[in-house]
C-alpha cells in the first residue's frame, strides 16, 4: 500500500483544470468540473472467486482507510457518509448531478472533504456493488457540491 503515491494523485487533481467534456483521463473517468481516479492498487486487487473478492474488498477498505487518516489530519475528521439515499433519490426521477451519481452507483459509502484552498470536493470510497466488477479504491475530486 502506498499512500504517499494515493495523496500525490489526490493532490494533482486538486489543482489540475477539468476537461471541457467526459471521457478518459491518465488516472481514470473525468468531465466537466470532475475527476474520478482509480488509486493505486494494492496486491490481489481483482478477484476471480467469492473468496479472493472478500479479500480484495478488505484490502481495498484498509487502504481506503489509511489514506483517510492522512487526509482526516489535514482536513479534518468527517464521517463516513451513506450513498444510498443518492440511488433512491435517482431512482424516483431526480437528476443527480456527476460524478456524484456515479459515486453512489459504485460505491456504498464515501468520505467526503472539502479540501482546502482549491474549492473542490475530495471523495474517498470503495468501488465494490458490482459483484462481476473489479474492486476498486476511487478518489473523486470535482466542483460540484454534495448533493
Amino acid at each position: 500500500m502506498d499512500i504517499a503515491r494515493c495523496l500525490d494523485t489526490i493532490d494533482r487533481l486538486c489543482l489540475r483544470p477539468f476537461p471541457a467534456g467526459p471521457g478518459w483521463s491518465d488516472v481514470g473517468r473525468a468531465g466537466p468540473g470532475y475527476f474520478m481516479a482509480e488509486l493505486p492498487a494494492g496486491e490481489g486487487e481483482e478477484a476471480s472467486w467469492e473468496t479472493s473478492r472478500e479479500t480484495a474488498a478488505e484490502d481495498a477498505d484498509a487502504r481506503k482507510e489509511a489514506v483517510a487518516g492522512r487526509l482526516h489530519e489535514r482536513w479534518g475528521t468527517v464521517p463516513a457518509w451513506g450513498t444510498l439515499t443518492l440511488r433512491v433519490r435517482g431512482l424516483r426521477g431526480e437528476e443527480i448531478p456527476e460524478p456524484w451519481a456515479s459515486l453512489s452507483q459504485l460505491a456504498d459509502e464515501a468520505y467526503v472533504w472539502r479540501a482546502d484552498g482549491t474549492g473542490r470536493w475530495v471523495a474517498l470510497a470503495v468501488a465494490d456493488r458490482d459483484p462481476q466488477d473489479a474492486i476498486r479504491l476511487l478518489a473523486v475530486v470535482t466542483d460540484t457540491d454534495p448533493p
